[in-house]
């Protein structure tokens, strides 16, 4: 299997959300989850109210069974919406929430920057140049 191949199985499995209805989600109480590394949330911001946690915590944070859970993680019912830079790594992370029991997991079509270039909220952003 080619990485191309992983990704596309995990998408068949997701009902990934538009920036708009990650928002409407978001208000309607699910949870977003950023997943980016800190130099990337430094550089383009942050979705406000989005939980951080980097990609190598994420199961062991959202999984209500662990004891590293956050108290978000209060049961398998819990909607999260992974958002990473750009909508790719966030598909294969839902995936393996839903792996874990975590029925209403998915992810940011287009990550971060599709949630930035639809106009949506976004904090700490650092303009590049002088």
């Amino acid at each position: 299997m080619t990485i191309d191949e992983l990704l596309a199985a995990a998408r068949a499995r997701l009902r990934r959300l538009q920036p708009a209805e990650a928002a409407a989600a978001s208000s309607d109480g699910a949870w977003l989850v950023d997943t980016r590394p800190q130099f990337q949330r430094r550089a383009g911001g942050e979705i406000p109210g989005a939980i951080l946690i980097e990609r190598n915590h994420l199961e062991w944070r959202l999984d209500p069974a662990s004891a590293s859970r956050i108290p978000e993680a209060t049961d398998h019912g819990v909607r999260w919406i992974v958002v990473c830079e750009e909508g790719y790594s966030s598909s294969l992370a839902a995936a393996a929430l839903q792996d874990l029991g975590l029925r209403n997991a998915t992810d940011l079509i287009g990550g971060f920057l599709a949630w930035k270039s639809a106009g949506l909220p976004v904090i700490g952003h650092r303009p590049v140049g002088p």
